[in-house]
């Protein structure tokens, strides 16, 4: 063979060889948005720091929408991997970004402009924008009356969105979008007068108004909006179908509802003029008795802040009251818990904090052990008010309506029914002003909630501790109780 047709037959074998082996590689499918996370084994996901999505405190990462994402990568069987944008143009830069995170949730809402630059998720929380003024001021009651006000809102929000349609309507609306605030630094600015109004939706009003005296709801501008999850535009399907699929089992089984209800069932409890009345005996009575609640909490393993969240909703911080029951001191215990807790004084704020301690813990340890936290810990602050017999009953109750009778969202319900012959004839225990310890758990979780935001500020982050949006009303320098509950 001529050295020529040698060298055309070694091409034609060359040529061959690289065709299949272009053509095998074409067939090798890129592994998808899901099979990568699986393979990597984290889950990437990128959030705002703040009170309603994720933000850390003394026990670690925690936040409704952590809550969330975090029970769906341990679904994937893989670690979570949260990452905060500085705002919400730089969250969706993120989330675009080659090698960035997968997977956005922030709170977000879906709108027009977004979904050009996103794909949204099943909902799985409704909220409802609302315009926010200042207390003395005339109360806006319509868009045309944010005529010629000072109005900010987050840069890049759905907000923005709003008022930008609204302008068109409305051309004196003038408003300032700011990449330099969070939603709380919003409200502190409505409340000390540095601007008219701002527009928040509803989730995170409810959160915050407690921290400001000042701040009130104008009215709703527009219907109720589904916040989502987000994933990027140039992903395949993988990613989001799983997601969605996450999101509508949580809604089904109850996961949902119950991570809710942990967040802001009790947000409104207070109203404002229990907030404000609360706000003030923070700075003028707690300061007295904080030292017994923190020595009190160590020596029990409960959190002070609980047991002062307690103190506050049988007394309001006062050590020498009576009812009309009999009940006395900052805890308001029986003479026979007293009694029974090693009590002599039930009027001296030491020991009435001590035996409430003790009593908590009684109670606590008393519970069915497949009563599990933070369930357990509403359980017992219920028993608290009412007995664990009359607890009994509703558990009972529930269990009989195919509710279980170990989570605090189900028997709740079925306590006020304690209140109604129908069903209080059926109990062990009988009759039982049942509504009571529905209110009396819901306040206290309102006022721990208020505890814990106080007295470790930077839970908001370095910008919101900048700001001094949130300075502590009480000492801070000793650390809470290392051993205090799941709450």
């Amino acid at each position: 063979m001529s050295s020529k047709n040698a060298f055309r037959s070694s091409l034609a074998k060359w040529l061959l060889a690289t065709g299949l082996l272009l053509m095998l590689s074409a067939c090798v499918e890129k592994p998808s948005t899901l099979e990568r996370v699986k393979e990597a084994g984290v889950l990437r996901v990128i959030t705002r720091n703040s009170p309603a999505t994720y933000f850390q405190d003394r026990n670690g990462e925690t936040g409704f929408e952590y809550e969330l994402v975090k029970r769906f990568a341990d679904d994937l069987g893989v670690k979570l991997q949260i990452e905060t944008a500085d705002n919400l143009d730089d969250l969706f830069t993120k989330l675009h970004a080659p090698g960035g995170p997968v997977l956005a949730a922030a709170g977000l809402v879906q709108s027009d402009s977004r979904k050009t630059e996103a794909r949204f998720s099943h909902p799985y929380l409704d909220v409802t924008p609302q315009i926010i003024y200042r207390n003395g001021q005339p109360r806006p009651a319509r868009p045309e009356d944010l005529i010629g006000k000072h109005i900010m809102v987050l840069k890049g929000s759905t907000h923005a969105e709003q008022l930008a349609a609204l302008k068109v309507q409305y051309p004196g609306i003038n408003y300032e979008e700011s990449d330099q605030v969070e939603v709380v630094d919003l409200l502190r600015m409505v409340d000390e007068g540095q601007i008219d109004l701002t527009l928040v939706d509803s989730n995170e009003v409810a959160m915050n108004q407690v921290y400001f005296a000042n701040v009130r709801v104008a009215f709703d501008l527009g219907d109720a909006q589904s916040q989502r999850w987000v994933v990027g535009p140039g992903q395949d399907n993988s990613l989001l179908n799983e997601v969605n699929a996450f999101l509508d089992k949580v809604d089904k089984n109850g996961t949902l509802q119950r991570l809710k209800d942990r967040y802001y069932g009790h947000v409104d409890v207070l109203g404002y003029v229990g907030a404000t009345t609360f706000a003030e005996h923070l700075q003028q009575r707690l300061p007295k008795y904080e030292k017994f609640f923190r020595d009190s909490g160590k020596d029990q393993q409960v959190d002070w802040r609980l047991l002062a969240a307690i103190g506050y909703q049988e007394s309001m911080w006062q050590a020498e009251v009576t009812s009309k029951t009999g009940v006395r001191g900052l805890m308001m215990l029986t003479q026979n818990t007293a009694q029974a807790m090693g009590v002599s004084d039930r009027l001296n704020p030491k020991q009435s904090i001590i035996g409430g301690a003790k009593y908590f813990n009684a109670i606590k340890e008393q519970l069915d052990d497949s009563i599990l936290e933070p369930d357990r810990t509403w359980f017992a602050l219920a028993a608290y008010n009412i007995g664990t017999g009359h607890l009994d009953d509703a558990r009972k109750l529930a269990q009989n309506e195919g509710l279980s009778p170990n989570k605090w969202l189900d028997v709740k319900k079925m306590l006020p029914r304690l209140a109604q012959k129908q069903w209080y004839s059926k109990t062990r225990y009988g009759y039982a002003r049942g509504g009571e310890p529905v209110h009396f758990v819901a306040n206290i979780r309102r006022y721990y909630d208020i505890l814990t935001w106080v007295t470790q500020p930077q839970l908001e982050g370095s910008q919101a501790v900048e700001s001094n949006l949130h300075v502590p009303a009480i000492d801070t320098s000793q650390p809470p109780a290392d051993q205090s509950p799941p709450l």
